[in-house]
């Protein structure tokens, strides 16, 4: 039973972390992202909910898994490993968190995917030292860096797919023909078409 409760508890301050991340994912997905440019691959806003909440349950059990090897009598330098595997397991979450405040928090793409980055290997690092504590910890952790792999993926495409265009090409789709036959283009910052030239 006590096992059990801890079981529990590991799987809820995950979560936890979840909730966190959603308070800024859920006003914003079916809103800003929704009108956002996404690739052929991006899944429909629903999946990212469900898939989360597995993913989060599954790093709680493995957790929960590593936690309980502490009762085991490491040596010093196996203490040393099982420390850092929870410190580098909380680190990556809170980076979870992160991601979370920056894409859809700050709506900022292009600073999201370079955290994504530090969140991929921080995930990895752990995932090393987990196998080295157990290695059922470390399979269970596999399919979120998986995912965070796919959302890579997408953060990549929705920045480059969402980036402003420079002035000098959106201002030069459009032309307008003057009385006197000439042609003048829309100039930034605002678009407008240059004045004719006056007749003299």
């Amino acid at each position: 039973m006590k096992n059990f409760i801890k079981l529990v508890a590991c799987v809820v301050v995950v979560e936890g972390a979840g909730v966190v991340g959603s308070i800024f994912t859920t006003p914003n997905i079916s809103s800003w992202y929704d009108i956002l440019i996404k690739p052929k691959l991006a899944p429909p806003n629903w999946l990212f909910a469900p898939v989360w909440t597995v993913l989060f349950a599954f790093m709680g059990i493995a957790l929960y898994l590593v936690w309980q090897k502490r009762k085991v009598n490491f040596s010093v330098g196996s203490s040393k490993i099982w420390a850092w595997a929870v410190v580098l397991f909380f680190f990556q979450l809170l980076l979870n968190v992160l991601w979370s405040i920056i894409f859809f928090g700050f709506q900022n793409p292009a600073i999201a995917f370079l955290e994504l980055l530090a969140l991929w290997l921080a995930i990895l690092a752990t995932m090393v030292l987990f196998a080295k504590i157990s290695f059922s910890a470390a399979s269970l952790l596999l399919p979120y860096v998986l995912w965070v792999s796919f959302a890579g993926y997408l953060n990549y495409e929705i920045w480059q797919l969402n980036s402003p265009i420079s002035d000098s090409v959106a201002c030069s789709k459009e032309a307008k023909i003057c009385p006197d036959g000439s042609v003048v283009w829309q100039v930034a910052p605002d678009c407008h078409f240059n004045e004719c030239r006056k007749e003299s």
